[in-house]
């Protein structure tokens, strides 16, 4: 909006507009009006602006909620792909175990063989020497 200056002041854009009458005919401002205007300006104390806190606060408020719904969003995802891989790797390390499991009973089996084999082996190494003294 532009400004209108009338004897070296300021006139606000408000009091430059057409007025309305009530039988709806435009009419102009005077310029006595204006000075009149411009007058009690002057007198009045200065208005203190307030920041406009409802639009700024609603437009943070929106960036926020709208950055922390995204930010729940990623650690959503995040942490269901973290339960993916956990659970693959648990899959993982339980077939791991089960064939650790069946390496040591295979071992196991083959520890007693290997024991009834010596015993019998030494039967027969006795058996044999006994045979050779007599």
């Amino acid at each position: 909006m532009k400004e209108a200056t009338v004897a070296g002041k300021l006139i606000p854009p408000a009091v430059n507009k057409r007025a309305v009458i009530s039988n709806k005919s435009p009419v102009r401002t005077t310029s006595q009006e204006i000075e009149r205007t411009s007058a009690n300006q002057d007198k009045s104390p200065p208005k203190k602006k307030k920041p406009p806190s409802k639009p700024a606060t609603l437009e943070s408020a929106d960036l926020f909620e709208a950055t922390a719904a995204g930010a729940s969003r990623e650690v959503s995802m995040l942490l269901s792909k973290l339960a993916v891989v956990l659970s693959e790797r648990a899959a993982a390390d339980a077939a791991q175990m089960k064939e650790l499991e069946s390496v040591l009973t295979e071992a196991r089996n083959l520890e007693s063989f290997l024991k009834e084999k010596k015993k019998h082996l030494r039967q027969t190494l006795a058996l044999i020497s006994d045979k050779l003294q007599g």
